[in-house]
This record gives structure tokens, sequence and C-alpha cells, in this order.
């Protein structure tokens, strides 16, 4: 890791010895049974997106016993706090609400028994599978840490409850409803989400680009059906669209420069009705994953002109062209200002220990927070941490052809919940505290 700037350095001098990690630490050390109990209810009801009354309740309850100034339904299930405290920066919480339609599997004894209807209309079981539910009761004790120790910083604090980060309009909906001006605009925003991939309680970061923009494209091709013993009459949709599949990935091994990420994913791929029947479409479902706006633009301009030339090559006529449409809005990616990334990192190694916060590599997940800064790219500094929430002997195990961990979004994933919370609470109020220092 590089080294600190100076003016980091200074405020590293600057930092009031009452707010070093321990103390911080022994206070979440100390709360943690109720925090427990917090986090258990959050689990066992978790919420749809856009659908989360319940939670929203709960973090805006624990907001106002804290002293905020609270307000609810902001991006329609989102709240909004505010502790106004002298002069001084304005320092931006998120933490995202809304569970999965997943069906848990993970045994625990709180384990969610919910069913609801998703956005798409399909009913299934409900699960916080992401993590969600750590988030939320890491906000409420980041809450009451920050409100418990006014004396010691000075400026805005603004923690919001965001609704439908998974399907990625939460953000977008919350600005639009006036977060920016309605309510105090940020210098600084800062998040934490779980990941499996680090080490319970270690706390991470990437510099720069940390998770992608997110496409999702569909792709109808179009042919002239006909009986499986007389090709000769037809335009085989299934062999056209196979083709397609293959050249896709060209995109990112031949046009996209090999040092900036991108993935072109065929996820599903339907067609036909029987064995001996030529169907007359097949349709295909991609996600597409980019960094930069431009490498973007980019992949989506090949994705049609690969298409359309194979459709050419294969003699579909001008009426029966495949059809390419790009689902809107899509998840933009999320960005962590480089030398204020290195900066927290380095500050929390200074606090939490050096073993307990890495700068970790850029990923390809998709996440809405970047909305946040990107609002005000020019004004606003920005960092989300990864919080890790796996047995390090486990994470060993797994790496040397073990048994896999379960991913975000699995059925059974059950991160090491308190080491998750007290970790993403202490990274998040030592931070604030530190950018609003007196």
């Amino acid at each position: 890791m590089r080294n600190l700037s100076l003016a980091a350095a200074a405020a590293l001098v600057a930092f009031p010895a009452s707010l070093h990690a321990e103390t911080v630490a022994d206070t979440i050390s100390a709360d943690m049974p109720g925090l427990m109990d917090t986090y258990r209810d959050l689990h066992a009801h978790p919420e749809l997106s856009f659908q989360e009354v319940r939670s929203a309740a709960v973090m805006a309850r624990a907001a106002r016993e804290a002293g905020f100034e609270v307000t609810e339904k902001v991006g329609k299930t989102g709240i909004v706090a505010v502790l106004k405290n002298g002069p001084g920066p304005t320092v931006l919480i998120r933490a995202d609400m809304d569970g999965l339609p997943v069906t848990e599997q993970t045994g625990l004894p709180f384990a969610s028994k919910q069913r609801g209807v998703s956005t798409a209309g399909v009913e299934s079981g409900i699960m916080h599978a992401c993590g969600h539910d750590t988030h939320m009761t890491a906000w409420i004790e980041t809450a009451r840490l920050m409100a418990a120790r006014k004396a010691d910083w000075s400026g805005t604090l603004v923690m919001i409850g965001q609704p439908a980060e998974e399907i990625g309009l939460g953000a977008v909906e919350m600005l639009k409803d006036g977060l920016y001006t309605r309510f105090p605009k940020p210098d600084y925003t800062l998040a934490f989400h779980d990941t499996p991939e680090l080490p319970s309680g270690v706390v991470g970061a990437a510099e720069g680009y940390a998770l992608a923009n997110v496409d999702s494209v569909d792709i109808l091709v179009k042919g002239v059906g006909g009986h499986g013993a007389y090709p000769q009459a037809t335009k085989d949709p299934i062999v056209l669209a196979s083709a397609i599949v293959m050249k896709l990935q060209t995109l990112a091994s031949r046009e996209i420069n090999p040092l900036d990420p991108v993935v072109v994913t065929v996820g599903s791929f339907h067609a036909g009705t029987k064995h001996n029947i030529i169907s007359d479409q097949a349709k295909l479902e991609l996600t597409v994953r980019s960094y930069s706006d431009e490498t973007r633009a980019k992949l989506l301009s090949g994705i049609r002109r690969i298409v359309k030339g194979e459709a050419l090559a294969s003699g579909i006529p001008e009426d029966l062209m495949p059809e390419v449409t790009v689902e809107e809005p899509y998840t933009r990616s999320t960005y962590n200002s480089p030398e204020f990334t290195q900066e927290a990192i380095g500050f929390l190694q200074q606090e939490m220990g050096k073993d307990r916060a890495v700068i970790t590599p850029s990923v390809m997940g998709g996440e809405d927070f970047g909305e946040f800064r990107r609002a005000d790219e020019d004004h606003i500094k920005s960092v989300i941490f990864w919080v890790g929430g796996s047995p390090a002997d486990k994470i060993a195990a797994a790496r040397a052809g073990g048994a896999p961990l379960p991913s975000l979004h699995s059925p059974f994933w059950a991160p090491e919940a308190d080491k998750v919370i007290a970790s993403g609470a202490e990274a998040l109020t030592l931070t604030a505290m530190r950018l609003m220092a007196r």
C-alpha cells in the first residue's frame, strides 16, 4: 500500500485519543447481545425490494431514539436520518435493506420462513441471502456510537436506509425523491458490504472501480421453422443462436484491452419443443459486466454488430433480423475515490490493526451505491468497504480444494454475523469520526 497523503497523516495526528479503536470496539462488544437480538429479528423477517416497511421502521425507531431527525418514505420505502452537530463536513452512511427471493436453507434456528411475490411476479421464499441484515444492524450501532460521541466530532451526519439495492433501483429512487435537495448534500459517502471472500471481521476496499456496470441483454433470434428431417427448407435459429454465443466471446478475447476486465455471459438459451421440429425462434439472456462507461458502450455496440452480422451470414432476411434489447435502467459501476480509499484503509490499519484492514481487488458484482457519488462526482468522495464473514480456516480449506464457501445470494449463506456487525460498525464509525474530527 502506498504512503498516506500529508492531509491524511495530519488527520491521524489530530484524531482524539478518546476515539481510538479499542474504545469504540469495547462499546460495540458490550452492545453485542442486543445487536444480535436485532440481527436475528431482521434476519427472520426479510422483505423484498420496495417492500421494506418493517425493516425501515426498525431502523427509523433506532435512529430517533439516538437523537436523529428521521424522515421516512424517501424513495418509496427509504429512510433518512440527520444529526447536525456544528460546522464541518457532511458524511452520508448507507445501509441497504432488501432481501432476496430465495428460500433459506441455512438451518439457523431463526431462519426466515417469509414468502412473498417479487417484482417479476414470482412467489418464493424470502431470505437475507446477501447479508443486508448485518448491514442494517451495524448501521443502527453506528448511529448510536456517533450520537454518543458528539463531543468529539463536528459536522453533519446523514444516515440512510436504502431500499431495492438488489434490483439496482433504490439509490436512484432516493436521489429522484430529493435526497440531495431536501437533506444536506454529502462531502463523503460511506457504506460496507459483507463478503464470504475475506476472513470474518477483516475490512477491505478496492481503489478505483470496486464493482461493475451490470447490463441485462435479451436477444430474440428469429428463423423459419420446419421438420427436423428437412433442414434445407428452414432457417434454423438454434444454429444461428449458437454461432452468436460463440462469437460473443471474442468481445472479451479480441476487442477489449486485456487489462480492462469485462464479462459477457450467456446465462439462458431457450429454443425448441421436440426432437424433430426446427423451431422458429431462440431466446438468449446475457449478463454483461464492465467498469468504465466507454467500455460498456463498446460492448453493447459489439453485441448488436455480432448479432446482425451472424444473422446476415446465415441468410436471414431483413424482416427476420434478431432483436437485441438492453434492459433499462441498468446498474452502473461503483467507484471508490482512490486517494480517499487509500487513506481510509491506512487509517483503519492503524486503529484496528494491519491484519484487519486491507486493499482488495475489484470485483464484477453489481451495487447501486455508486449512484450517490455519481450524482456529483466532482465533489463527493466515496468508499464502500468489504467486511469478511467466513471463518479463516474455511476460506483456506476452500482455496486448497476443499468444500466451497457459500456465495452471496446462496440459500446457504450465513456469515459470522457478530463479527461482520462489529467490524462494519467499527469501520464506519472510526472513518466518519476521523472525517469530522474536531
